[in-house]
This record gives structure tokens, sequence and C-alpha cells, in this order.
């Protein structure tokens, strides 16, 4: 998806947005059903941990909204997941910082308003590739391509964009978007590793730079926490403030479920390792290979926002956003205000 097409997408929002797309009783004064939408690989963990222990109907429950039923889903990447939340067919999904803050652009002022209820996870992406003769983003050149899970509009495709930026000047930034290309982390991982399709190099995210890395001929090229200046928010759970304002016990639910779901992956690594391998079913990577990424210091599960201004000024500086919030608090529900956030 280009950014023409996402912003074209997002000229319809606010009509999407305010579809029915909940069952509600005519008794109840909140929904007895939701969806949540997450994407592949660890930084999804916190949604699995909350789907397998049931957290956010425990605490619907304690909240007084009574047999709430939730649906979980996976979808292949940004575009899929944006697309869900404008046809109206989820509630709540993660996704990457840019993706939030081009959602609040569009939208902001307007009753169907999209912010994060909080952050996921800190997590960084590993730009990896299986060309020896690239060691910078210097040494890409027309004969490589580069997957992230969507073009332009990803966390990924903007980190590029910065790290671009950074390397050759502000004016410099989409020097290496015609080299980008999308795919969901688990075909581009295969690419890399099978060394035999045109997608040379990925933009990857855990478990699957590790996999990636622990391939020979694999190496790592360019660390996001480096062009980010450290730990920086990895997926944000977005929402629309409509449902907030109509749902207030359901969305309070939700925040103190994603809450205690990151206290019990930093608490239990062995057990969330566990929920990862059984809700995903992948067998690249064991138990004990996941507490280890789980543990990776790289690795922060908090609900805290980190870093989102940073994405947010560069947008804007390039014009991919027309206005700048004050602070990354217009960009996220009042559920996170008290937090520490940047």
């Amino acid at each position: 998806m280009n950014r023409r097409t996402f912003c074209k997408a997002l000229a319809a929002a606010p009509a999407a947005l305010a579809a029915p797309s909940l069952l509600r009783s005519a008794f109840a004064d909140e929904v007895l059903d939701i969806v949540l939408v997450s994407q592949h690989g660890l930084p999804y963990l916190p949604m699995m941990v909350m789907e397998t222990l049931k957290l956010i109907e425990k605490h619907a429950e304690k909240m007084g909204v009574a047999s709430l039923k939730t649906t979980y889903r996976t979808l292949g990447g940004t575009q899929s997941l944006i697309d869900a939340l404008l046809s109206g067919q989820m509630n709540f999904g993660v996704t990457g910082v840019p993706g939030l803050a081009t959602l609040w652009d569009k939208t902001a002022g307007t009753a169907n308003e999209v912010r994060a209820l909080s952050a996921v996870q800190s997590m960084p992406f590993m730009l990896v590739t299986n060309r020896e003769s690239v060691k910078t983003i210097r040494d890409f050149t027309d004969k490589d391509k580069i997957a992230v899970p969507a073009v332009k509009v990803s966390s990924q495709a903007i980190c590029l964009q910065m790290a671009a930026a950074k390397e050759w000047g502000q004016d410099q930034y989409g020097r290496l978007d015609p080299l980008t290309i999308s795919r969901p982390h688990p075909d581009a991982t295969a690419a890399v590793i099978s060394k035999v399709t045109e997608i040379n190099s990925h933009y990857s995210v855990a478990p699957y730079y590790y996999r990636e890395l622990a391939t020979p001929g694999v190496h790592n090229v360019l660390k996001s926490y480096e062009t980010l200046g450290g730990p920086a928010t990895n997926g944000v759970m977005i929402m629309s403030k409509q449902f907030r304002d109509t749902n207030p016990k359901v969305t309070g639910a939700v925040f103190a479920a994603l809450t205690e779901a990151e206290e019990y992956i930093n608490k239990n690594a062995s057990d969330a390792a566990e929920i990862y391998l059984k809700t995903t079913n992948e067998k690249g990577a064991t138990q004990a290979d996941l507490v280890r990424y789980i543990a990776d210091p790289d690795n922060v599960w908090t609900t805290t926002p980190q870093q989102s201004m940073g994405f947010a000024d560069f947008m804007h500086k390039v014009g991919s956003m027309k206005r700048l919030p004050s602070s990354w608090k217009d960009m996220f529900m009042p559920e996170s205000h008290e937090l520490q956030g940047s």
C-alpha cells in the first residue's frame, strides 16, 4: 500500500468508523462483543496472553459488564489492519506509531477520532540482509529488495526513511523507498533465509530477526534504536474516541487487561513463551529460545509510550502529517496520560 492509497482510504474513515460493528444489547449500556486485531510476531505477545488467560473478560466482569465476548484475529500486515479499522470490522488493533500518527492526523477533532489506548511494548526492528557486501544502508543498490510490512506507511518504512534522512540529509529521506516491498514478516523471513527470491533484506521484528541472524550468511545492517536514539514503542493499541466515549467500562477493561498481560510477561517468561508457541504454532523456535527472546533487555513489556513524538516530528517535517501533536498525549486516550510517556 503506498501513501496515496493509504490516505485515500483514510478519507473514508469517519463514515466507516461510525458504522455499527458490534453487537449491543437493547438492555445493556455497553457493547457485548468486541474484536481485537494484531499481526505476526513476538510484539503481539501481550494480545496472546490476554486471549489465553481471558483477561479482558475478567476485568469487564469486575466493572459490571458480564458475558463480554472477545474475538481475536491475526492479519498479515499494516494494510490489512487499517482496512479492518476503516471497514468497522475491528474495535482495537495493534499497529505502529506511524500508523497511529497518520490515522490521528486524518481524524483529529472529528467524532470518530482515532487514538491509541496505550503502548503495547517497546522493541527494536532489525534490518537484516543476506548480501555480504551490504554493511551499512549506503551499500544498498537498485539490485536490492527490502521487505517491510507496508511500503512508506509501516513503522519499519518510516524508520528507514528516518535513517536515510540521518545518513544523506532531510531532503533524501525517501532515497531507499524504491527498494522496499510489502511482505508479511513470516514470508519475508523465509525469503531472506532461502536466498532464492528477489527479497534479500528485511526490516524485521522478533522472533524473526533472531531466526534470520542465526542463518549463515545473514547479518544485521541497522537496528532501529540506533536511528531513534534508544528504546521506542513498536506497537500501540488503536481505537476510536467514539468507542471509548460510549463504552468506558469495556475500554477500561481492555486497558486493565493489557496492563496485567505486561506484568505477567515480565514475571512469567517461560509461561508466556508457552502461550506464544501454542497460539502461533510456529516451529522455528523452542520454548527456551522464546524465553531468551522475551527476556532480551531490548524488549520492554510496557504500556508506556516511548519515542512516539520522534515519529510524529519526523512525519510532520516531511509532510506526511499535516498537524503536529502538542504532546504525545494528544494521540493517546486519557487512560495512558498518567504514564511517563514520550
